[in-house]
């Protein structure tokens, strides 16, 4: 007979400031590592100063993303303890390995859904315009960030939306204080540039999965994110919070 086990995420809904965790967010893309083993990216990655890693392998059958969920949550807890793993659209995922929480797009699971199952794990929801946006702001209450993006071109996702651009950045941003983390062809050239425009964070795939020294892409990337954060005033709240 089955064990039923409790979700029991390390890092809990509410107990954390979302916005530090976002701050150089790392999304992996096995079929990237051209230099080194994902596992092994992800452990010099966090190591270097890394606040988050997202799991999203898509091509992986169900049985395969949840050993290497599994697999992330032992490394992460073992060398990076202080790094929340968020699993990229399977709910069912996230459950099995006892990640940190889900981060998932405009088609899929209903975030009323996510949330039931997930009562006190942390939910990010991808947006990809001020309209998205908007409609995230009706369920604020069941979300804990929300990604957006492309900010720029970006080969990593096929299926991209048409780039924000920095001003799209900066006039969703001005909608609502809900953490963002900016995403889409963001790299050690742009990270400043984004983060001016009042990125929380910037989600990071091919400039540090493909790097050769992963660990210094993320120091270049953290002290930017440092950088520019110490220099800016805090965000204006928005009339949607």
């Amino acid at each position: 007979m089955a064990v039923k086990r409790e979700f029991q995420p390390k890092f809990k809904r509410g107990e954390h400031d979302v916005r530090e965790l976002l701050r150089v967010y790392l999304v992996t893309d096995e079929a990237l590592c051209v230099h080194h083993d994902l596992l092994d990216i992800v452990q010099v990655a966090a190591r270097a100063g890394v606040t988050c890693v997202q799991l999203r392998e898509k091509h992986l059958s169900t049985g395969a993303f949840v050993a290497k969920a599994r697999a992330l949550r032992e490394l992460l807890n073992r060398y990076a303890p202080d790094v929340p793993l968020m699993i990229n659209d399977r709910v069912d995922v996230a459950l099995a390995a006892q990640a940190d929480g889900v981060h998932v797009g405009q088609e899929d699971m209903p975030l009323a859904d996510v949330r039931a199952l997930m009562p006190n794990g942390l939910i990010g929801l991808s947006v990809h315009s001020a309209q998205t946006m908007q409609a995230a702001l009706a369920q604020r209450s069941l979300l804990d960030y929300v990604g957006l993006g492309p900010i720029y071109p970006t080969a990593t996702k096929s299926d991209a939306a048409a780039p924000v651009g920095l001003d799209g950045l900066a006039h969703i941003r001005a909608m609502s204080t809900v953490p963002i983390v900016a995403i889409g062809g963001i790299g050690v050239d742009n990270a400043q540039a984004v983060m001016q425009q009042g990125a929380d964070g910037i989600a990071v795939v091919s400039a540090i999965c493909s790097a050769e020294r992963p660990d210094l892409v993320v120091q270049h990337l953290s002290t930017t994110v440092r950088q520019v954060l110490s220099s800016l005033p805090i965000h204006a709240a928005g009339e949607n919070g």
